[in-house]
């Protein structure tokens, strides 16, 4: 997320290479192309090759979703794999399942209400904060 938000924070049209992003968040550039590879199948991000190339966001920052980042790079984001009642055959019988399924929709419920454009928003208003006291 680190990584697609210094995207974001770009000017806008702005190819920002995996180097660049290293020498700025410290995140390694080999874990950088293998998450930009998730996030391009997932059309988060795109890029171009070359020395001018790199990466951009693949959509308008406010259609792209905390929730799509998590599950481009993740994968799902239950905290188990029984919720799902396909793949435990005790789901039906299970004290614990509900336990496990609100706290899946309240996961999904908070990142889903968070887009990349709420996180620059957010940046930016770090900037405006008045510490004085």
């Amino acid at each position: 997320m680190e990584a697609l938000l210094f995207i974001a924070l770009q000017p806008a049209g702005t190819f920002v290479s995996t180097k660049t992003i290293n020498e700025n968040t410290g995140i390694s550039e080999g874990y950088l192309e293998q998450l930009f590879i998730l996030m391009r199948k997932s059309g988060l991000v795109t890029s171009i090759r070359g020395p001018q190339g790199g990466y951009l966001p693949g959509k308008p920052l406010p259609e792209i979703g905390v929730g799509d980042i998590l599950r481009s790079v993740e994968g799902s984001l239950s905290p188990v794999d029984c919720i799902d009642p396909t793949v435990c055959p005790a789901a039906k019988d299970c004290i614990s399942r509900n336990t496990w399924t609100d706290l899946y929709a309240a996961i999904v419920s908070c990142v889903e209400s968070i887009s990349l454009q709420d996180l620059v928003d957010a940046y930016y208003a770090l900037d405006q904060m008045d510490y004085t006291v």
